[in-house]
């Protein structure tokens, strides 16, 4: 059963095609430059990042608020920029 979340913006996106999108329309250097972590800043790619942020709460957020801002100019109330 999924339940209905008509107001999150990322209901039913991939966190692989999150990162997809984001490189494709920011590359590596702006998202290391946003993010600063060594995933994307040292030797990126897309399995190693995604290795890295489903173990990393904190760190996924940044992404996905990044990939909000980028596509979607939308702010969760509770993170912090």
């Amino acid at each position: 059963m999924s339940q209905e979340q008509p107001k999150n913006p990322l209901h039913g996106i991939k966190l692989e095609d999150i990162l997809i999108k984001l490189e494709d329309h920011l590359g590596w250097k702006a998202m290391g430059e946003d993010v600063d972590i060594r995933c994307f800043t040292h030797d990126p790619s897309i399995k190693s990042s995604l290795k890295f942020l489903r173990k990393t709460p904190w760190a996924r957020e940044k992404v996905e608020q990044l990939y909000l801002d980028t596509f979607h100019s939308f702010v969760w109330p509770s993170i912090k920029k």
